[in-house]
């Protein structure tokens, strides 16, 4: 039997040992069995006699009663639980296999059994005695059979709830949020756990709870994205129309005639606004109009639920002044009873209460929609950066993309907050307006005349500020000097010219700032006045139109604090009208952005064709739309699983052919057909800021096996060696910490382990050394390596590679001019055999010999590392014993925890000036005590209503009540506009002081901070820092003051009015300060976390954006959206949390506000007789305004404590440790030096304190106007050599004398000024060409076309259509990268220094340009000392000697003649490069 039943359970029915414990309980089975059953066979067996009555059918039914119809109510009830049971049964084990039979049987039994009590009820209608015995025996059984599952059931609440409790405190993430009671929901009672944490300990990123799923990124972006795509799809459509009537109109020659007046002048106002920086004409059109209907359509359930609460809101504001106009009677009037006034008060209370709720309920569904709003946005620009075409991202750099997601999504998320101010205002004004009317009658008319007067000026202010702000704003992101740039900045000395430059935009921004912030007080100043204009506009009228009319306390301070309730409207309107001005900016730059044209990849097709893998059908593609075409009918076919190179010279075409592959380039006909799935390596690297294992496996899963066989093949084993924690190393930003080599190394480890079907390869063999390149390509790219069976398309340089490939295209001025095989090719006599004649001695060495390099024997290849990879990994600090010192590379960034240190505010007074802060904080005082006279003024003046009660008003009386109290209100606002102008230029003092400081040492400090601090970081100090310095924190300073002088101010007269408040005062304020307390901690902590967390979305958005090519030819855009997506949410759980703590604040505060107005109506009721009708207005009109009040002084409290933070973090940026002063005292004499000696005395060096020596103690001497080749493998130390001539490291012992000076003696500058270097890396800055040049003007255009001739940029420069102005984008992406070589060579000839360093500057440069430059550095620095560090041997075989390092020592140092007859190591090398004498070069 209990095996039936067990099994109809699905939980064991009887088990004794239930009882045998302290908690003890009966089985789950039997309850839901025995226990169920005992009252219900009970009933069903007594039920036939209780329904016999009905049978007879002969009796009457007595009338319906209320009570029967109650009890058949409450029957019906019962049964509609039970269905609902049974339902809910269905939907929760529909996932089940089988589930247990007890969850249906029980509620149909229930069902049936209800059903039978409803027909017991209505047979009881045919008897005399209405009751039923047996019905009540039933309920009495079901009572006691039911008390045991009902205690089971509250011990399980209880512990589950106390279960949850302690499991919350374990599992963090849970959101208790989701389980909250309704009172815990509107009192935010829930939050106040995380408040309690918060206050005991400094908050983690780990102790914010999780996001509720509907809050998360995913479902958000979700919904708005399929909004979006429809309202897209409409505005493309009107865009389509608009260009067909502009098509029209321009095809009509009359029209520009007929054009009327007022068209003209339009066209004359709109034409300035079309330009924008440096752009060329007038912009695009782009799809307008659809972002706003895509935000209301996906977030309509939030603002119709804002609506609902601000209506409720909004209506109750209007109940105070009734009731306090109720109580003022109520104390004049000596007859009433007691009862009323207590009433009131407590009417007054409730009121408050209410309302109070509404708002936060409201504020906080505003809030929710901002950070949603903005999330919404953020991410969509993320996934339309993933997918825009070439030419659409050629529009915006990086900067300006990151400032769409900073700035424009955050004035999105403002805007959300005050969106429904837009109705409201105009509502709560109408109201108002209604109300006053009722109490001066027309008189009011007066004031409103006021306020309407002062629209127009408003308007005005908000348009002329509007002007100033489109100006302003992140001018200064392109121009920052971070990481690689910031090297050449220190290298070539070029610091001064772009601190120039960036000051001069800095003082346009602050120029504009200071109007600004002048436009702002005058408007504060406008709007102090205003209240009190229209309440003395209104007064004085009243009592002017009519001798009879007399001013007394109920007419005046229901007035007054309808006035009060009209202020907060009248001064929203303004704001929000103003941020919807700026909203609409962003909602210009947002739709172009977002509405931009997508990657086309229509071009790109994927057939089966057999026998072919990439197939190039007539292909030209252009750059741009209507561009010239970079690549022009090119017809090719590439079989399957061959090796196809791609030849040619610089600007031929090779990338671009690469990059019409990919799809990044906008097709102008034909068609590229690709089978399989595609692999990239780009001529540049990108590599993540992530471990160097995640590099490689790039998201795909980990098989051990095929990665060790990859990394071998790759030649990345020695480099695991010397990395500090292997494979596990975290490589920096733009992988900082690897050498160029391995960079292009486990760039290829990526493409091979990602296991593709077509391997396209941009040049990867160039920044690596010979042998590595040989290595390289017989293990990996060549017909015996791992790729054999794939089909490779190689672009190169390297000619010793030809002969072993199976296809060879060559490439001019991007059409193939001819394609076979090598011999082929020979045979054919054209361009390629031309070209390979005069560049090497092809045939017999062609397969031994590399032109890409150095070289070691290929079983050498062991230390394939370079120096800078251990060069700048950071004491892993703080970290888990089990991590290698030197693994992790960047620091996670420093949140300050705890207080803001008070000296923080001290320092930003500081910079304001000491004078300025006194005089602001005077003028508020000031201002203050103007106020309370005029308010205490006006109680007296109402108090004449019962003086002169049965007699006519003075007229001088009444003439010297108006005069004072207009007296006193205008000296307010003078006192306000006084503090705020001079706060006004205190504040751009500040902002001046400590950006200066801010900019001056970020271009002192040494390289070594560039290469552990990721750019966002320093971005972020720059953008959001400067920003709050600028704007936030001023307004944050002013606001508070004047909120801590309004609360002194009102307690100050509701204790004049009734003495016993201030008792009252005393708890109230420790309940305040204690709140307070714990809120601030948890609020700061909070606002640190989200900049903290918002860092990284940057971060990961500049990375995509860097390495968008290689993230779509791999197609890993769903990845990136996901990583961007976990990022997000991050940064919203921290944003979304700190709003809960606003409103469980508000909650709080208003509490107490509420407590204020009850308790001084209440004491008001209670000295009935001693008070005044003047002054009980007074207090209770004060205290109703109170609680704004103090809700603002604490979130301006907070609000600048959090922003202060930001002088924190610009202060922290000011105390970096800085390299040596660019001048000192000791200066070089003129003309040094004039030789060119260098001398190397035991020198020493370590790229950082806890790292080891990478020099060990060199020395040398290199002649005046000697030309040294330093050769050596991958980390030998050839690139540390430069960076010590260059003082970018400082010996760690010995010294360097460069014609007789000591370098380590004199300043940075004037050692760098007369030194020259052509980089590795080509640099180039966002400006002009010249600029790129020149960038302090020194010399003449003469000079700059000189040194651009010599350079054989000449023609090129010539061709561009603003020649020399020509504007060079980010990072110089619109030269190719031979181009951008050769302007830093022209760079150096304009410098013309006396030593001259050249870093593998021809390592990614093909032959014909490489001999160029190699022709002209032996002419035009003939009489200069030239150090060349290296790849290809040939550069360095006509030097006069030559430097073999190895491991940061000099082991041979001779003539390469003499060298090569020692057969030592350098003999190796040149033997594996095919040199054999020092003839056999033609370079």
């Amino acid at each position: 039997m209990s095996a039936a039943l067990e099994k109809f359970c699905g939980s064991v029915f009887w088990n004794a040992s239930y009882l045998t414990r302290p908690d003890a309980d009966l089985p789950e089975c039997f309850q839901k069995t025995v226990l169920v059953w005992i009252p219900l066979g009970f009933l069903w067996i007594f039920t036939p006699w209780q329904l016999l009555p009905m049978c007879r059918g002969k009796e009457r039914k007595s009338s319906l009663t209320k009570l029967y119809i109650f009890k058949q109510v409450l029957t019906v009830l019962l049964v509609l639980t039970a269905v609902a049971e049974l339902v809910l049964a269905f939907l929760e084990d529909m996932g089940l296999d089988s589930p247990p039979a007890v969850r249906y049987t029980n509620p149909s039994l229930y069902m049936v059994t209800w059903f039978l009590v409803l027909l017991i009820h209505d047979t009881r209608r045919f008897c005399l005695r209405r009751d039923s015995g047996i019905l009540f025996c039933f309920w009495i059984l079901s009572l006691l059979c039911g008390i045991l599952p009902f205690q089971s059931l509250i011990r399980r609440a209880l512990q589950v709830g106390f279960g949850r409790k302690l499991g919350a405190s374990q599992q963090s993430g849970f959101n208790p949020e989701v389980t909250a009671s309704f009172l815990s929901s509107i009192t935010f009672e829930w939050y106040s756990r995380m408040v309690y944490k918060g206050y005991r300990k400094p908050l983690e990123i780990e102790d914010v709870w999780d996001l509720k799923d509907k809050d998360k990124i995913q479902a958000i972006y979700g919904a708005f994205e399929k909004n979006m795509k429809t309202a897209v799809r409409k505005a493309q459509a009107e865009l389509e129309i608009r260009k067909r009537k502009k098509r029209q109109r321009e095809s009509d020659p009359d029209h520009e005639n007929s054009m009327s007046k007022a068209q003209s002048q339009d066209i004359l106002v709109m034409q300035p606004k079309k330009k924008k920086k440096g752009a060329k004409g007038p912009h695009k059109d782009y799809p307008r109009g659809w972002l706003m209907k895509a935000l209301g359509k996906t977030f309509w359930k939030n603002l119709l639920l804002s609506v609902a609460f601000k209506l409720v809101h909004d209506g109750l504001v209007f109940v105070s002044p009734q009731l306090l106009k109720l109580l003022i009677a109520f104390v004049s009037d000596e007859e009433a009873f007691a009862w009323q006034g207590y009433l009131y008060s407590i009417l007054l209370f409730l009121t408050a209460l209410i309302q109070s709720l509404c708002l936060q309920q409201y504020f906080h569904l505003c809030f929710h929609l901002g950070t949603n709003v903005r999330a919404s946005l953020i991410a969509a620009i993320y996934k339309k950066a993933l997918t825009m075409s070439s030419a659409t991202r050629k529009e915006s750099t990086v900067g300006e993309t990151v400032n769409l997601m900073s700035a424009d999504a955050q004035r999105f998320m403002d805007m959300a907050n005050f969106i429904h101010q837009l109705w409201s205002s105009p509502l709560q004004i109408i109201l108002s307006i209604v109300f006053l009317w009722g109490e001066l009658g027309p008189s009011v008319l007066a004031g409103i005349a006021v306020m309407v007067l002062l629209i127009p000026i408003n308007g005005f202010l908000v348009a002329k500020a509007k002007g100033i702000q489109v100006s302003g704003g992140g001018n200064i992101l392109p121009v920052l000097p971070l990481q690689r740039p910031a090297l050449i900045l220190k290298l070539f000395a070029w610091e001064p010219s772009f601190e120039k430059r960036i000051n001069e935009i800095r003082a346009r921004e602050l120029k504009d700032l200071l109007n600004f912030t002048y436009l702002q007080s005058i408007s504060i100043f406008v709007f102090t006045c205003a209240p009190f204009l229209v309440s003395l506009a209104s007064f004085a009228v009243y009592v002017l139109v009519d001798p009879n009319n007399v001013l007394d306390a109920q007419k005046a301070f229901t007035a007054i604090s309808l006035f009060n309730v009209l202020r907060f409207p009248m001064s929203m309107l303004p704001l929000v009208l103003s941020s919807l001005v700026q909203t609409n900016v962003s909602t210009a730059r947002l739709e172009r952005y977002l509405g931009g044209e997508e990657m086309d990849t229509s071009a790109i097709h994927h057939d089966p064709i057999s026998g072919s893998a990439v197939r190039f059908s007539d292909a030209t593609f252009s750059w741009e739309q209507d561009g010239n075409a970079a690549i022009r009918d090119v017809t090719l076919d590439i079989k399957p699983g061959s090796l196809v190179a791609v030849v040619g010279a610089v600007g031929s075409g090779k990338s671009s052919l690469v990059s019409a592959m990919l799809g990044e380039m906008e097709n102008i006909k034909g068609h590229i057909n690709i089978q399989g799935s595609l692999a990239y390596v780009p001529q540049q690297a990108w590599i993540q800021n992530a471990t160097l294992k995640d590099n490689i496996l790039f998201g795909s899963e980990l098989d051990e096996a095929r990665y060790q066989q990859v990394i071998k093949a790759c030649a990345l084993l020695p480099d695991l060696e010397l990395l500090p924690a292997g494979d596990q190393t975290e490589i920096g930003e733009k992988g900082i910490n690897l050498s160029g080599g391995q960079k292009q190394r486990v760039s290829l480890a990526r493409a091979v382990y990602s296991n593709a079907d077509i391997y396209v390869l941009d040049d990867p063999l160039s920044a690596v050394d010979a042998h590595v390149g040989k290595y390289l390509f017989e293990n990996v790219l060549g017909p015996k390596g791992l790729l054999q069976k794939k089909t490779r398309i190689l672009v190169t340089h390297g000619i010793s590679f030809l002969p072993q490939v199976d296809n060879i295209v060559v490439l001019v001025a991007g059409a193939v001019s001819e394609h076979g095989s090598y011999s082929t090719l020979l045979a054919n006599r054209g361009a390629f055999a031309q070209f390979l004649n005069s560049y090497g001695n092809h045939e017999e060495e062609a397969a031994e010999k590399n032109t890409t390099g150095t070289g070691n024997s290929t079983g050498q290849v062991k230390g394939l590392i370079s120096t800078k990879s251990t060069s700048s990994l950071k004491k892993s600090q703080e970290e888990p014993p089990k991590k290698v010192k030197g693994q992790q590379l960047i620091e996670k960034e420093a949140v300050e925890t705890g207080k803001v240190k008070f000296s923080m505010y001290l320092r930003y007074l500081r910079a304001v000036g000491w004078g300025y802060s006194f005089w602001v904080a005077m003028g508020y005082v000031a201002q203050y005590v103007a106020y309370v006279g005029t308010n205490l003024w006006l109680s007296a003046w109402t108090d004449d209503a019962e003086r002169y009660q049965n007699q006519t008003y003075p007229v001088q009386q009444r003439d010297l009540r108006i005069g004072v109290f207009g007296a006193l209100g205008v000296s307010q606002a003078i006192f306000l506009l006084f503090a705020t102008m001079l706060s006004a230029h205190g504040a751009v003092r500040a902002s001046r002081i400590m950006h200066q400081r801010l900019l001056s040492n970020i271009l002192r400090v040494p390289m070594s901070f560039f290469d552990t601090t990721p750019t966002g970081r320093i971005v972020n100090r720059f953008a959001k820092d400067i920003f709050t310095v600028d704007e936030t924190i001023p307004m944050s300073f002013r606001s508070w003051l004047s909120c801590f002088m309004a609360i002194i101010s009102t307690l100050l007269m509701i204790s004049l009015a009734t003495p016993f408040f201030t008792i009252i005062v005393v708890p109230l304020g420790i309940f305040y300060y204690f709140v307070l307390r714990y809120y601030i901690s948890t609020s700061r902590q909070l606002r640190r976390l989200d900049s903290v967390t918002r860092s990284p979305i940057y971060s990961h958005f500049g990375e995509t954006v860097s390495g968008l090519s290689v993230i779509r030819a791999y197609g890993h855009q769903e990845r990136f959206l996901k990583q961007n997506e976990s990022t997000m949410d991050i940064n919203q759980k921290s944003v979304y949390s700190w709003i809960v703590s606003n409103r469980w604040l508000a909650i709080r505060l208003e509490f107490v506000g509420s407590l204020v107005v009850f308790f001084s109506a209440l004491l008001a009721v209670i000295s009935k007789g001693t008070l005044d009708g003047g002054i009980v207005g007074l207090s209770i009109s004060s205290a109703l305004n109170v609680t704004q009040t103090l809700n603002w002084l604490v979130r301006m409290s907070s609000e600048l404590e959090t922003n202060i933070v930001a002088v924190e973090r610009v202060h922290e940026y000011t105390k970096v440790k800085r390299e040596a002063a660019w001048v000192t005292e000791k200066r070089p004499p003129q003309g040094w030096p004039s030789k060119g000696e260098i001398q190397f005395i035991d020198y020493k060096v370590r790229y950082r304190p806890e790292l080891e020596l990478v020099l060990h103690g060199i020395t040398c001497n290199i002649g005046s106007t000697e030309k040294v080749g330093v050769v050596g493998r991958t980390g030998a130390g050839k690139s540390s050599l430069t960076n010590c001539l260059f003082r970018v490291l400082e010996a760690a012992g010995g010294k360097i004398v460069i014609d007789g000076v000591d370098i380590a003696t004199i300043g940075l500058h004037d050692l760098r000024q007369n030194l020259t270097i052509i980089p590795q890396d080509p640099v180039l800055f966002t400006g002009t060409l010249r600029m790129n040049l020149d960038p302090f003007d020194q010399y003449t255009d003469e000079e700059v076309w000189k040194a651009l001739e010599l350079a054989h940029l000449k023609t090129y420069v010539q061709e561009l259509p603003e020649r020399l102005q020509h504007l060079v984008s980010e990072g110089g992406e619109n030269l190719s990268v031979g181009q951008r070589q050769l302007v830093c060579l022209a760079r150096a000839l304009l410098r013309k220094a006396k030593i001259l360093i050249l870093d593998e500057a021809t390592a990614a440069v093909d032959l014909e340009t490489d001999h160029l430059i190699q022709t002209t550095i032996r002419s035009a620095f003939a009489d200069c000392t030239v150090l060349t560090i290296a790849h290809r041997l040939h550069t360095i075989m006509d030097s006069n000697r030559v430097m073999v390092m190895n491991a940061g020592k000099i082991v041979e140092y001779d003539s390469p003649e003499e060298l090569l007859q020692k057969q030592g190591i350098f003999f190796a090398m040149a033997k594996d490069a095919g040199i054999t004498n020092t003839e056999t070069t033609t370079l």
